[in-house]
């Protein structure tokens, strides 16, 4: 997975560098622009060779300013941003590739860190390799200036210490199933986070649920899930990029569980908790279907399994037509069971701000049936977006 995918609008961000720092007295490349800050009688202009920003087309950039002001008002001051009439534009932006524009003003165009998941372990023992896995290549500075991953940690659902990571895995393939940008996935696993893994593997330990779960889903109304068990999970803390307005991930959930425990409290679910909580959802989980049934063997996007009609009674039966096939199970260690296939989840973001997301996973009541979820393609866009989760375009 590589961050190339960050999914930005070029040509918005080409167009918007080429108008917002517009003003009299142009000349090739640079120009004579106003300070954002005062009035157009007090005009500053001039090109010299020193001082932070200078060579921007934005004047201000190339005068001697105060280093230490914020002329354009984004949080970045002079010293730190090399277009002072952009907001888009500064240390804490992502630099998005092929479009000839430095918009983290490192004083290259287009050398943010596209590839960093080839050769990864697959034990995945260090969790900043499972943040690369899913394609966050980039670590933030520690002054608070970059953006990127601030901390990453492997965790049980509850946020207490894991200690048995049979459930993590950084997968080059997963039978069929191939990462969907760059080299390697992230598998989370209640079992064991390998193509071909037994059906069951009993970890043997129970523990808490994140904050609102568990959580019955809407179409299994009266059934109770168990106690949590054989869960894993990875925490991330991420600094947002200050040109990010959301992001998105893909996701593939594979459960044994289908077909023979519909509706039942031996349930296995996946979550990505988001902290900050978007607005309008009831708790931090931004993964589920259009009905708010989280992901698991009892969500409507379950799609690549056998047609049937199955629950333990008819008040709780549901019918899966199974538009997907079985072919993606081929190779998993799940023929016979079920997948949702590939996923897309997307959340809005506030620019420059730190999130924490929680991709956890974990079985009920028993540790017998594992399901495994593949992780992958997580990007940033300058495009907003809502809270949501569907089936993923086709490429």
């Amino acid at each position: 997975m590589n961050v190339r995918s960050i999914g930005i609008a070029t040509s918005l961000l080409v167009a918007a560098f080429a108008i917002a720092c517009g003003g009299s007295g142009r000349r090739s490349g640079f120009g004579t622009d106003t300070d954002p800050t005062v009035g157009a009688g007090d005009e500053k202009g001039g090109f010299t060779n020193e001082g932070p920003g200078q060579g921007s087309e934005c004047g201000i950039n190339n005068t001697d300013g105060d280093p230490d002001k914020d002329y354009d008002g984004d949080g970045f001051p002079l010293k730190d941003d090399c277009n002072e009439c952009n907001t888009s534009i500064n240390k804490g932006a992502y630099d998005i590739p092929g479009n000839g524009v430095d918009e983290d003003c490192s004083g290259t165009p287009d050398d943010e860190e596209v590839e960093c998941d080839d050769g990864l372990s697959k034990s995945g023992s260090d969790p900043f390799d499972g943040a690369k896995a899913i394609g966050l290549c980039k670590k933030a500075d520690p002054n608070g200036t970059s953006w990127g991953v601030v901390e990453a940690k492997w965790v049980r659902p509850d946020g207490s210490s894991l200690s048995n990571k049979v459930g993590v895995g950084i997968l080059e393939k997963f039978g069929v199933n191939a990462p969907q940008l760059g080299a390697s996935m992230l598998a989370l696993s209640s079992g064991k986070a390998a193509e071909g893994a037994p059906v069951t593997t009993d970890k043997g330990y129970s523990h808490g649920t994140p904050a609102g779960y568990p959580k019955e889903s809407p179409a299994c109304p009266g059934v109770k899930t168990g106690q949590a068990r054989d869960g894993v999970a990875l925490e991330l803390t991420i600094r947002v990029p200050t040109n990010a307005q959301s992001f998105s991930y893909q996701q593939n959930f594979f459960t044994q569980e289908y077909p023979d425990f519909i509706c039942n409290k031996f349930n296995d679910f996946f979550v990505t908790m988001m902290s900050p909580v978007p607005a309008g959802l009831a708790d931090g989980n931004i993964a589920f279907d259009q009905d708010t049934n989280p992901i698991s063997v009892n969500n409507s996007l379950l799609q690549v399994c056998e047609p049937g009609t199955h629950g333990p009674t008819p008040q709780t039966e549901k019918t899966f037509d199974c538009p997907l096939g079985v072919g993606m199970l081929s190779g998993t260690g799940f023929e016979g069971a079920a997948a949702t296939g590939w996923l897309t989840t997307s959340a809005p973001v506030t620019p420059g701000s730190e999130i924490t997301l929680l991709f956890a996973i974990w079985d009920s009541q028993d540790g017998w049936l594992d399901s495994t979820v593949l992780i992958d393609d997580f990007k940033f866009s300058v495009d907003g977006a809502d809270t949501a989760t569907k089936p993923s375009e086709v490429k």
